[in-house]
């Protein structure tokens, strides 16, 4: 219903948002140095040997045949992998225009540390929800959700450009389309019409990212908007 364009929402504690542009790339480089067969060839495979599998997660792969990673593993490896360009742009877009405020709030490192975190919570919620699926999960989407329940946290009134039902361009409080958004992601795990495992994914995500913003951000990064006072020195 809203997708993303543009917050106008300066960074105040690093000049660069570099860990974000740097996952970003690394996720758009596997998908395209593998998707295409210039480092493998068969890319189904990857998709099955690095996704995340609940069943092989919790209790052992069934078959070494295919695993490309221990299964620990994929709980990181999963979130650097996507279907196709609408799975990688859709996420990618999410992480560009909200990670490099989660990133000033918290720290290079401690960006990362977010994001792996994020993404390993939406893992784990996914499996322990069908802990006998053989269904692949992978994609970004946990990880994003971590940054946009962070950023709903800490900017709920930035004003942002979306576009409104793929065509209207509009400027509102962040507050709205990324509530939307979040809302969504319960009605869909309720209603969709398939098991509606994927769904627990993003829910988990986004729990992580709204309890991993109150600990990891700076001190007197102020949450909701709030402007900080300034303290007189004694």
């Amino acid at each position: 219903m809203f997708l993303p364009l543009y917050d106008r929402n300066p960074l105040e504690h690093i000049r660069r948002p570099y860990v974000n542009w740097l996952l970003i790339a690394l996720n758009v480089l596997v998908f395209v140095l593998f998707e295409s067969g210039l480092v493998y060839a068969d890319y189904d495979r990857i998709v099955l040997g690095a996704g995340l599998v609940p069943v092989d997660l919790l209790h052992g792969p069934s078959s070494q045949d295919y695993a490309l990673v221990p299964a620990w593993a994929s709980l990181v490896t999963y979130a650097f992998l996507h279907a196709d360009w609408l799975h990688l742009g859709g996420n990618m877009l999410f992480l560009w225009v909200f990670g490099d405020n989660i990133e000033d709030a918290v720290g290079h490192l401690r960006y990362l540390a977010f994001y792996l975190l994020s993404a390993i919570a939406g893992g784990l919620v996914y499996a322990l929800v069908a802990p006998s699926s053989d269904v692949t999960l992978i994609g970004a989407s946990g990880a994003v959700a971590g940054v946009i329940a962070a950023y709903l946290i800490l900017h709920p009134h930035t004003r942002l450009w979306v576009l409104a039902f793929g065509r209207l361009p509009l400027k509102i409080p962040a507050l709205w389309p990324l509530l939307l958004w979040a809302m969504s992601q319960f009605y869909y795990l309720v209603f969709s019409k398939d098991d509606g495992i994927a769904w627990w994914d993003h829910v988990g995500g986004m729990a992580a990212g709204a309890l991993l913003i109150l600990v990891l951000r700076r001190s007197g990064v102020a949450l909701f908007d709030r402007v900080v006072p300034p303290t007189d020195p004694v």
